[in-house]
């Protein structure tokens, strides 16, 4: 029962939902609801209906409306509307809307009612199968890209990992989620740095100047990610986030003047802050300076989010920071320095959230290897005294 396909029957009649449940229970699990809220109700459960069939006429919520809404709450059921020669023009008007799959007159053959179930379970098994395969694409894309960067150039992921972390700050300043985009720009906005030489790198990673080459080279990266990116479908998004990066909101110092403000995306105007934030903290800015530092950049940042980092920032600089041995570091904790084996070798770049995995990978090496204490960001706690007066806030 478990494993068939699920049809939701709706309509005021019952002796008419009998007949469809007849005709329909020997092959799919059926569901049944006497108006349009009661259907809503089961689409908005937890296992929403492959097919949903409708009459037009029901009181308070027609036909029409009431599939306009399944549409809205759930893309991928297929919907069918039953009407009788009375309603054609609305049956028409409400298939040329894109609210249905297909329309039928009552009364309507138990054949042809069956053929057009058939036919919409076959369209819903299309519409998952090619959502699913885009999905593990893209996300099979993104991963590879990641460990890619992450192998390759460490210095540069885990700079990638800073700025997902200060973009999900800011956001959450702001009252609401990170996008899926926002977190994959902010990823994926380093990924251009796998061509540039180890010690433009170093510079970037520790924020200290670039000579004129390779500044040039850095300048070019926006671009080498866009092309990186061009093939990978569903990414429409991010590749606008990353190409309008470096727009100022005021439109001063672009070439694309008319773009300015908020017709910047959000997720462009984020990334433009928190990639200079990193670049300052990066070559041992205080924070509370770094932030200064933004204020008086006047024009180049939406304010609003400008705002809203500081307040982020300054809340975080009160809490959560800790000097803590290797031991006691737990996951769900960030590293807010460089772990360092004790001969100076880069082991994980600041930022990154510890896993279990990293854990276990530093821990398994020899003996006294890794330098202690190590500075890490725990959420929730309150921050200690001993980082005091070490360069972090």
């Amino acid at each position: 029962m478990a494993d068939q396909i699920h049809i939701l029957c709706v309509d005021d009649e019952p002796r008419v939902l009998e007949g469809l449940v007849l005709n329909l229970r020997r092959h799919y699990r059926v569901s049944t609801a006497t108006n349009g809220q009661a259907g809503l109700a089961i689409i908005d459960g937890d296992n929403p209906p492959a097919v949903v069939v409708s009459d037009m006429r029901m009181p308070e919520m027609d036909g029409a409306a009431f599939l306009s809404q399944v549409k809205q709450r759930s893309p991928d059921t297929v919907r069918i509307l039953l009407t009788g020669q009375a309603d054609l023009e609305s049956a028409i008007a409400a298939v040329n809307h894109g609210q249905v799959f297909r329309f039928l007159t009552k009364p309507c053959n138990p054949q042809i009612f069956l053929s057009a179930i058939q036919a919409a379970a076959e369209q819903h098994r299309l519409l998952t199968a090619e959502r699913e395969l885009l999905e593990k694409t893209l996300r099979g894309s993104i991963k590879a890209l990641t460990e890619i960067l992450s192998l390759t150039n460490p210095l540069a992921f885990g700079r990638a990992m800073r700025l997902k972390q200060h973009a999900a700050d800011l956001v959450a300043g702001l009252g609401v989620p990170l996008s899926w985009q926002l977190e994959v720009a902010a990823m994926l906005s380093q990924i251009g740095c796998v061509t540039l030489p180890a010690a433009t790198n170093e510079k970037l990673y520790y924020g200290r100047p670039l000579n004129s080459d390779e500044l040039e080279l850095t300048q070019r990266l926006p671009a080498l990610s866009l092309q990186l990116l061009e093939s990978i479908p569903r990414l429409e998004a991010v590749r606008a986030i990353l190409q309008a990066q470096d727009h100022n909101f005021d439109g001063s110092g672009s070439t694309h003047s008319s773009v300015q403000g908020e017709s910047i995306p959000l997720g462009a105007r984020v990334l433009r802050l928190v990639i200079d934030y990193d670049t300052l903290e990066a070559a041992g800015t205080d924070p509370a300076m770094a932030i200064g530092t933004l204020q008086g950049r006047r024009g180049r940042y939406d304010p609003k989010l400008l705002d809203a980092f500081a307040r982020v920032k300054n809340k975080v600089a009160s809490q959560g920071l800790s000097e803590i041995k290797l031991a006691a570091v737990r996951p769900g904790m960030f590293l807010v320095q460089d772990v360092m084996s004790t001969t100076g070798l880069l082991l994980v770049p600041r930022g990154h959230e510890v896993t279990q995995g990293l854990l276990y990978r530093l821990r398994n090496m020899a003996p006294g290897s890794v330098r202690e204490p190590l500075v890490v960001f725990a959420p929730g706690q309150p921050r200690r005294d001993t980082l005091k007066g070490r360069g972090v806030p």
